[in-house]
């Protein structure tokens, strides 16, 4: 099936099957302004350079790119067909394609967004290592280490296993009612897992917490050093 095909197999109106926005988890609308506002809380300003870890479909990259100044936000995947459709599809539909070139968006599955040249100021990683062992979160740490600017900011999503809970048990999650578990997808982490993660990294971790993700994602900010 050529790239043209997956297209139209994402895209597939109310099919039975899955389409691209529910491939990224639904809540299109919700999690997308999510993502937008709470970076905007922030400080993330429309000159600065905004690396979205994970992109997608661009369920938050549209909400960016219409507020960045043209060419300013960078996406990174691994999955192409996805990022096929948010180009191709979601860009198309709300004519943003001109603020945004489509070299902008990389795909690639070691998290080397070094290979866009470009000097972030911020990232953000959202249901993203919620997904993935720790040992290939250290990886995506390693490698925005090399493009985050000293100083820049990254904001990445988990599911946390509180102290008071088993960490090597199942957990529930609410709101949301997601089940996670310390050796599968989706995973569950304490905020020391990530202390010792970046330990022997240029990063510093200031735990921000509850940010009303409607599956009970906590937030957590990276700091470049």
């Amino acid at each position: 099936m050529d790239t043209k095909d997956n297209l139209k197999e994402l895209h597939k109106p109310n099919t039975g099957s899955l389409n691209h926005r529910d491939m990224v988890g639904g809540l299109w609308d919700e999690v997308g302004k999510l993502q937008f506002d709470f970076l905007l809380q922030q400080g993330l300003q429309p000159n600065m350079k905004l690396l979205d870890v994970g992109c997608g479909c661009l369920r938050g990259g549209l909400h960016f790119i219409r507020y960045l100044n043209a060419g300013n936000y960078y996406g990174i995947d691994s999955n192409e067909s996805l990022i096929n459709a948010g180009y191709e599809i979601e860009l198309g539909l709300t004519q943003l394609k001109e603020k945004m070139p489509r070299a902008n968006l990389l795909v690639n599955e070691q998290f080397q967004a070094g290979l866009l040249g470009v000097a972030f100021d911020f990232a953000i990683a959202q249901s993203v290592f919620t997904h993935l062992p720790m040992n290939i979160i250290k990886c995506c740490f390693t490698e925005l280490a090399k493009c985050i600017k000293p100083g820049g900011k990254f904001y990445a999503t988990f599911f946390e296993a509180t102290p008071e809970e088993d960490i090597d048990k199942a957990i529930m999650h609410q709101p949301g009612g997601i089940i996670t578990y310390p050796n599968q997808d989706p995973y569950h982490y304490r905020v020391q897992d990530f202390l010792k993660t970046i330990e022997d990294l240029p990063w510093e971790l200031f735990p921000y917490g509850d940010w009303q993700h409607p599956r009970g994602q906590k937030m957590l900010k990276f700091v470049r050093r």
